[in-house]
């Protein structure tokens, strides 16, 4: 027999199946789903079907700023590479740091919003005072000024984004916090014996999942946005191929007044489909587990 509590018990089954339904009865979060996982596969399969030689603006040997043509669906950049190529390639990238940053604005923020709300003393405030801070900065700046120090490349992007993005994600887990630690199970926890990093880990953290798992969604579309307009000025590592060194190249490289708007739209619309999957999904997901935001 499966014991209660397992990954496997009756309950969990059942909150997953009820999860599972309520997300096939929205559209919009199926169609984003399906976007994300279309581009999630592309960048999987990049490798297969796409050489190095062929993004090597040394080797390849194509028609400099061609246009839309048989061989080139998207036509070429400046150097002579596929524009299709350069977008599917772009995708590892963008996503991965997208990923990352957001894995460790939610750490990050998650841990300082759970140890706000239960640490209702000095702690509390002090993180708090902290968190209202970096709010008071301005992101996009800090996110510069960080990725510069830091030096060009795909790590100082990712730390830049995931320094200036957990603000948000401390404030809502702490006002759920607040609001667990008001029910009365936690009061029994805590006279059955319970420390404070049980009542955190066991008793709090599973409320909150929810609310983690939601916003873990929408910042991953911010973060996709941050790192294209990182990449975009210049922050980025100049060696690896994004969506937005990609817009990069095409404003420095003469796209605007050559006119070759097939530089400029695809990865652009890449990022805007990206993006509106991650949107949608989250959104889809917000409203299965929260059944009060149904719109009648």
């Amino acid at each position: 027999m499966t014991a209660v509590g397992t990954p496997l018990s009756p309950p969990r089954l059942h909150a997953l199946r009820r999860f599972g339904g309520g997300f096939l009865n929205r559209p919009a979060g199926l169609a984003g789903l399906g976007v994300l996982v279309a581009f999630g596969l592309l960048a999987l399969a990049a490798p297969l079907f796409i050489g190095p030689g062929q993004l090597d603006v040394t080797k390849v040997d194509g028609p400099q700023l061609a246009g839309p043509s048989a061989h080139y669906l998207l036509g070429t950049d400046q150097a002579g590479r596929s524009i299709l190529l350069l977008v599917i390639w772009g995708a590892r990238e963008s996503l991965s740091i997208g990923i990352i940053a957001t894995v460790l604005t939610v750490l990050l923020g998650s841990a300082v919003g759970l140890l706000a709300g239960h640490y209702a003393g000095w702690i509390g405030r002090a993180l708090m005072h902290v968190t209202d801070w970096f709010i008071a900065l301005p992101s996009l700046p800090l996110a510069i000024s960080l990725s510069a120090v830091l030096g060009q490349g795909a790590t100082s992007i990712t730390v830049a984004i995931a320094v200036t993005s957990w603000t948000a994600t401390a404030r809502l887990v702490r006002a759920q916090t607040l609001a667990v630690e008001a029910r009365p199970f936690i009061e029994r926890a805590r006279v059955l014996g319970a420390g404070n990093i049980q009542i955190m880990l066991r008793q709090v953290l599973p409320n909150v999942l929810p609310l983690i798992l939601v916003s873990s969604t929408l910042t991953i579309a911010s973060a996709i946005l941050s790192e294209a307009t990182l990449t975009f000025l210049g922050l980025g590592d100049p060696t690896s191929v994004t969506w937005g060194s990609m817009l990069q190249s095409a404003f420095s490289g003469g796209a605007v007044t050559a006119g070759a708007w097939w530089y400029l739209l695809p990865p652009g619309i890449a990022i805007l489909v990206v993006v509106l999957g991650f949107t949608l999904t989250g959104r889809a997901v917000e409203h299965v587990l929260n059944p009060r935001m149904v719109t009648r």
